[in-house]
Order: C-alpha cells, then structure tokens, then sequence
C-alpha cells in the first residue's frame, strides 16, 4: 500500500503525538506543596519514588490540614528550621503512628531539602519535618547513629523566605521570640 505524501505526514504527525503523550505521562511530575507563612510561602516537591513512606506521610499531615495553624518552634541559624508538630501556644499536636525511617534513599541533607525530624529513635518519626538551611552531611545516612535523617524532598521556591526565618530572634531552647506560623500547607495541582 502507497501512502500520499499527505497520508504519510498525517501518519508521522499522529505518531510523534502518541509517543510525546506517552512520554509525559511516564514523566509525572514531583508533588508539589505550598507552606504559607506569616513571613512567606515556600514550595517543596516531594518525592515519592525516593521515599514512598515519608512522602505518603507527609502528604496525608498536608490534605488533612494538621498543619495549618502549627509553627516552626526550633530554628537555628546555619542548621535548620524545624515544624510542624506545636500550635502557636507551644501545645504538642497528637500525631499518626511513627513511620518507617527512609534515610537510606540516596538523598542527602543539603540546603533548602525537606526532611523528617525524629528523636534518638530511629523510627520515630511522625509529623515534624525541619528543612535544611545549609549542606548538613553529617545527618545524611549512616550519620552519627547507623541512620540518619530522611530526606524526602527539596524547596524549589521560597529560598529567601527559609533565610528570613533563620535569623529570627530565639530564646536558650532556640524557639522563636515571635512565633513564626505555618498558616497552611497544601497541595499544588
């Protein structure tokens, strides 16, 4: 069977669409997250590919709103900022149970990444996450402990903002004189 010089560019039109199509849709992107502050809005992508359990989780504290209204209450200059677990009178939020620690994915702690905060115990990380405001290797798997801490995604806008909360004022406990609040955090379509 000839095809037409027309037929022929039809053709070759309707199957660089199907492959371009099929392209995008195994390229899906990284969820994205907007945490609105009361000293801006910062945006992470997340990724589940990397830690399908930290991510899940994460994701689960965003739609339900657990969030929204809480602070960052331990901040220090050079380190991190830590949130997501206290309201604004420094009451502890109950959380889900502990998930599975995910340090061992590959991802390091490097500035402006998002990872999950824990006690001495491994797995116990629940709601808190802190996001990396320098290259913080020594908390990258195995660290100091055989574990490490969880990264599970990264800040792609908002940079400035993390700096501003940085060098807030903070008290011993490295708390912040005036409370720095997540007024939401949600999801970007």
């Amino acid at each position: 069977m000839r095809y037409g010089r027309r037929q022929f560019m039809q053709f070759c039109t309707a199957a660089v669409l199907a492959s371009l199509t099929t392209m995008a849709m195994a390229a899906d992107p990284a969820p994205k997250v907007s945490i609105k502050t009361n000293m801006g809005e910062i945006i992470v992508e997340v990724y589940p590919d990397k830690a399908p359990k930290t991510v899940e989780n994460f994701l689960t504290y965003v739609k339900s709103g657990f969030y929204n209204g809480t602070i960052f209450h331990r901040v220090i200059n050079g380190f991190m900022v830590q949130g997501g677990g206290y309201d604004q009178s420094m009451k502890e939020k109950p959380t889900r149970a502990p998930i599975q620690n995910e340090a061992k994915n590959g991802l390091k702690n490097r500035a402006y990444t998002i990872a999950m905060a824990r006690t001495p115990d491994p797995h116990s990380a629940s709601a808190q996450f802190f996001i990396n405001g320098n290259d913080n290797a020594f908390l990258d798997y195995p660290g100091q402990d055989g574990w490490g801490y969880a990264v599970f995604g990264k800040v792609i806008s908002g940079k400035e903002v993390i700096q501003k909360i940085q060098v807030v004022e903070t008290d011993k406990r490295d708390k912040p004189k005036a409370n720095v609040i997540i007024e939401s955090a949600s999801m970007i379509d």
